[in-house]
């Protein structure tokens, strides 16, 4: 297995909308086909939570999701230095120097205290922005799953990031990508993986997508009514990406009373 990794609640009112969290102001276009392996460019602007964080240089390293202005959650195993490392907002094209991107240094970066990288389980750390993000069309906070969240058949659920968009390309992807992925059951999660399933981990994949490296931390939403909820973080897979075997992402649900706690006492 490998982790999804490579080196190198807030409103919004808008033209008069108070718009919650979890409701992007310029709609996606979803539909079941897409792939990050395999790609499929997303909507500029059109998951506006989405965050990139990136080395002192510019590369693109983790994904993110903001849950407030002033808290973005990714994964613990990241491995995030406040000292070296920055998160970037609105961005879409990386290779754009056009786009009215945010970017903040990071205050504190708190991991879970049971985090363990052997077994990559509560694989979640919440980063504190240096100052409150600046909410706007292209810029604002996804929901977080409730502690009692349940995860119907049938949820339509997407996940971003500007990972590797095939197990043999050199590097990230250029511009984001959103893929359309179906959830799996801890059952069948486990014929492919075993006992490395736990409670606090939700599958999702293994029919012909998958995320991949420089993915990680990034968000599985799922729409719910017309609010798209934060599912889970981006956390391992297969070293090839597989798009036959189903990815593993930390299930948020698990972790809400932690976070609630966390940013209140910040």
């Amino acid at each position: 297995m490998t982790l999804l990794w490579a080196p190198a609640a807030a409103y919004l009112t808008l033209l008069g909308t108070v718009l919650g969290c979890g409701v992007p102001a310029i709609r996606p276009n979803v539909r079941d086909t897409e792939r990050i392996v395999n790609g499929e460019n997303a909507i500029s602007g059109s998951w506006p939570w989405q965050v990139s964080l990136q080395t002192s240089s510019g590369a693109h390293f983790c994904g993110g999701s903001l849950i407030n202005e002033n808290w973005v959650v990714t994964a613990a195993h990241c491995n995030l230095s406040p000292y070296s490392h920055y998160v970037v907002l609105g961005e879409y094209d990386r290779s754009s120097n056009a786009e009215p991107v945010q970017v903040k240094s990071i205050a504190k970066a708190i991991t879970h205290p049971s985090w363990d990288s052997r077994t990559l389980n509560n694989d979640i750390t919440l980063l504190k922005l240096s100052s409150p993000a600046q909410l706007n069309a292209r810029v604002s906070p996804v929901c977080l799953a409730s502690a009692t969240e349940t995860l119907p058949t049938g949820l339509k659920c997407i996940t971003t990031g500007w990972g590797r968009t095939s197990s043999t390309a050199s590097g990230s992807a250029i511009k984001l990508q959103q893929v359309a992925l179906p959830l799996v059951t801890v059952n069948q999660c486990q014929q492919y993986w075993g006992s490395r399933i736990t409670s606090s981990m939700v599958c999702a994949g293994g029919a012909g997508a998958s995320s991949c490296q420089g993915d990680s931390g990034g968000p599985l939403v799922c729409l719910k009514g017309s609010v798209w909820n934060l599912i889970g973080i981006v956390s391992w897979g297969t070293t090839n990406c597989n798009v036959r075997t189903p990815a593993v992402y930390t299930r948020v649900s698990q972790f809400r009373t932690w976070i609630e706690q966390v940013i209140s006492r910040n």
